[in-house]
């Protein structure tokens, strides 16, 4: 069996009404997504502390996955939409998901000490190294398997900068990735936030799978303190929202590293980060940066 895939670009409201309409009309499924993603427009998707009430995407593509004999031209008219509503349609074949799925995740070696391996490989196939630190993840649904820059930016900067027994916190943890090195690492006490209840729960599970010790919770139930450590790879617009309760949790002399920053963007940030921080940039991959800075 094969599908076909439609994606039509919507604005606003006008999205959500789009979206009904497409499964009114027979659509198997409907998704919507961002159509600024991967660009300084880029909008978090859900609200965090310092922000205004979380607003949807304001230019969106609605991506509907039909039939495989629908007749897309017929479909698009029955809507009343504009003749010249940006669109794009692509076939997709019938596949092996999870085969498919499991093979875009190869272990990944985030240095010679470092490594991420998914649960259906044997990191010792890969992993030769005697003192070598191995993180077992999986893709689920939370952010963060190590295969993008701004998490690898992350991992690299722990691996090489966080000492015995410090106190981290993990602000924005998706799927704990990075609360897990850092115990992995010889982190103390580790503590790891987000907005997302998906993530919080995907995070516990990784722990346990990787059998540290690491407490989670949503960002209201964070308990008081400081620590010697803040790591946050989120994005731009929310880390500058995010500052002065970043810095608060901060100890005075202690450490911050951010990532989820385009290159474009570093400078304003670091602008606005230096008003509590020595801030300098650490490193930059693939257009991305990751900011590192001592509390004053």
């Amino acid at each position: 069996m094969s599908w076909v895939s439609l994606k039509l670009a919507a604005s606003g409201e006008a999205t959500e009404t789009l979206a009904d309409a497409l499964m009114e009309a027979g659509a198997l499924s409907v998704s919507i997504e961002d159509r600024d993603a991967g660009t300084a427009a880029e909008q978090a998707q859900f609200g965090e502390p310092g922000l205004d009430d979380p607003k949807a995407w304001q230019r969106n593509w609605v991506v509907a996955l039909l039939e495989s004999d629908t007749d897309v031209d017929a479909l698009i008219a029955g809507l009343d939409l504009p003749a010249d509503i940006e669109r794009q349609v692509e076939a997709v074949a019938e596949q092996d998901w999870v085969r498919l799925t499991q093979s875009q995740f190869e272990p990944i070696p985030i240095s010679a000490r470092l490594w991420i391996v998914p649960s259906w490989h044997v990191a010792a196939d890969f992993v030769t190294t005697p003192e070598a630190v191995v993180l077992e993840l999986d893709p689920g649904l939370a952010f963060g398997t190590g295969s993008h820059p701004t998490t690898r930016l992350c991992l690299k900067w722990l691996e090489g900068n966080l000492r015995p027994g410090e106190t981290v916190l993990d602000y924005g943890c998706g799927s704990g990735i990075l609360a897990i090195a850092a115990k992995k690492l010889g982190a103390g006490r580790v503590v790891g936030t987000d907005v997302d209840a998906q993530a919080i729960t995907a995070s516990r599970d990784n722990a346990e799978r990787n059998q540290v010790e690491a407490a989670f919770c949503l960002p209201q139930a964070l308990p008081d303190g400081e620590f010697d450590v803040l790591i946050a790879n989120i994005l731009t617009n929310p880390l500058k929202a995010l500052m002065p309760l970043l810095a608060g949790r901060t100890r005075s002399g202690g450490r911050i590293a951010l990532s989820g920053i385009l290159a474009e963007q570093a400078d304003e940030l670091m602008a606005l980060y230096n008003a509590r921080f020595d801030m300098r940039t650490w490193a930059v991959e693939d257009g991305w940066v990751c900011l590192a800075g001592v509390k004053r």
